[in-house]
């Protein structure tokens, strides 16, 4: 059985914190099978390989994507419901959420598999990489309703504020995953390939644990009767989950034209960008997991009425998220070129260099803005918790408009290095716009 939290009651900063602490040790084990996935494969595979994962990382960064907004999206009114003390609201709310999301897996699943031929060409992906980057990407593709069972499975259990059971589901998936990528590309040899498939099976597993764990407490334990028609509360759901996954699209669609760009530069220069790539999920793990909990400490808040909480829990959220954002930009500066050269493997000593370098002096620029980006998550979780999605929504929007300008340019200058600040930008101007958004919003509140 789960156990549930009650955050209209308690210090906040307590509350975020210990609610968002499983949560980070959750994300690191998801980004460490994520960065041993990606190391496997550049030091068994080869460097091709490597880039051959970048050349669509935001393809598949959009579909995980995808799922977290839908289930972000379903359960915010989960924890607002839990904040009323509506327990069989609770029950109707996941069990619609269920049902619509067996639906939207199965159809982004047929989209993705449908639509991959024109992504690659769009995507500019190199004649050599093909083959590999569309192998990865099918695979990944036809586990998209692995994706959604766990992410929404595990945002339940966050809604009412059981941050635990997500955290034990990924420790064992990530174990097993990084067991499993090692037999498949050092053992048996299926390459890029069975490293797919190895974390599509690890996404399955996380699930069930997750279910299990739901199946278990009878305050989440839905039935028939909750699924049932009811088109009133289906549009409402998705009218809070649909704008967050249009969001999530918009911003990785902004992150392929990018990648456009550097698809286009030498495989050096896409293979430094892509390893430091995969090191962008540490640098934000913290922010997911703040993310996290203030969403749902503010639904259980904005769901009491207790907007008074919700003004004391936002001050203590900025101030984590800042001072562990400077913690994590500063490890990453004085031990980042160590750990981007895991992912990094050549015969020719002059390309390893220039993927070295290409890899740090982008984690650089990252590390040193990382408080942007973690106000950005904190503002954005904000309004989320509130039922405002539509503001998230236009920070995506922002962000894609910013990183597509400055792409262009770069691609259009050749300045390579260019291409660095494009993601810096983007934070900043979807920041400055979601606090103005959380203030607005509480203002209208009073």
């Amino acid at each position: 059985m789960t156990k549930t939290v009650n955050m209209t009651q308690g210090k906040p900063i307590k509350l975020l914190f210990a609610f968002a602490l499983p949560l980070m040790f959750g994300n690191i084990f998801q980004q460490l099978y994520t960065v041993v996935d990606t190391a496997i494969v550049g030091q068994g595979v080869g460097l091709s390989a490597l880039a051959a994962l970048g050349a669509v990382d935001w393809f598949n960064w959009m579909m995980l994507g995808i799922a977290q907004g839908y289930s972000q999206g379903f359960c915010v009114r989960i924890s607002q419901k839990f904040g009323e003390g509506d327990m069989d609201g609770v029950k109707k709310v996941i069990g619609q959420s269920a049902a619509l999301s067996v639906m939207i897996a199965v159809c982004w699943t047929i989209i993705g598999q449908a639509g991959l031929p024109l992504l690659l060409k769009l995507l500019r992906v190199q004649e050599e990489l093909i083959p590999l980057s569309g192998l990865y990407t099918r695979i990944m593709i036809g586990g998209f309703s692995a994706t959604m069972f766990y992410n929404f499975c595990s945002a339940v259990l966050r809604a009412v504020g059981d941050s635990k059971t997500p955290l034990k589901a990924m420790v064992a998936a990530s174990v097993i995953n990084i067991i499993l990528d090692s037999i498949a590309v050092f053992v048996l040899g299926w390459g890029i390939g069975g490293a797919a498939a190895a974390t599509v099976f690890s996404q399955c597993l996380a699930g069930a644990f997750c279910a299990v764990k739901m199946n278990k407490t009878s305050e989440l334990r839905f039935h028939k009767e909750h699924i049932g028609k009811d088109r009133s509360m289906k549009q409402e759901l998705m009218g809070l989950g649909t704008p967050i996954a249009l969001k999530n699209i918009v911003v990785a669609v902004g992150g392929m034209t990018v990648q456009s760009v550097v698809n286009g530069f030498a495989m050096s220069f896409i293979a430094g960008f892509t390893a430091t790539n995969k090191l962008y999920g540490l640098l934000e793990i913290a922010a997911i997991s703040y993310g996290y909990a203030v969403t749902t400490y503010v639904g259980q808040n904005y769901g009491a009425a207790r907007l008074d909480r919700i003004k004391e829990g936002m001050r203590s959220a900025i101030v984590l998220s800042v001072l562990t954002s400077i913690l994590i930009g500063g490890l990453m500066l004085f031990f980042g070129r160590e750990i981007t050269m895991l992912f990094i493997s050549s015969d020719n000593p002059e390309l390893l260099a220039v993927a070295g370098n290409t890899a740090y002096t982008y984690l650089s620029v990252m590390s040193i803005c990382l408080p942007i980006l973690y106000l950005l998550y904190v503002y954005l979780s904000a309004l989320q918790g509130m039922g405002n999605t539509i503001g998230p929504l236009v920070s995506g929007i922002i962000e894609f408009v910013i990183r597509v300008g400055i792409s262009f340019f770069v691609g259009y200058s050749g300045f390579q290095s260019g291409i660095f600040g494009a993601e810096v930008a983007a934070w900043i101007g979807s920041t400055v716009y979601l606090m103005i958004s959380y203030y607005r919003n509480i203002g209208k509140e009073k």
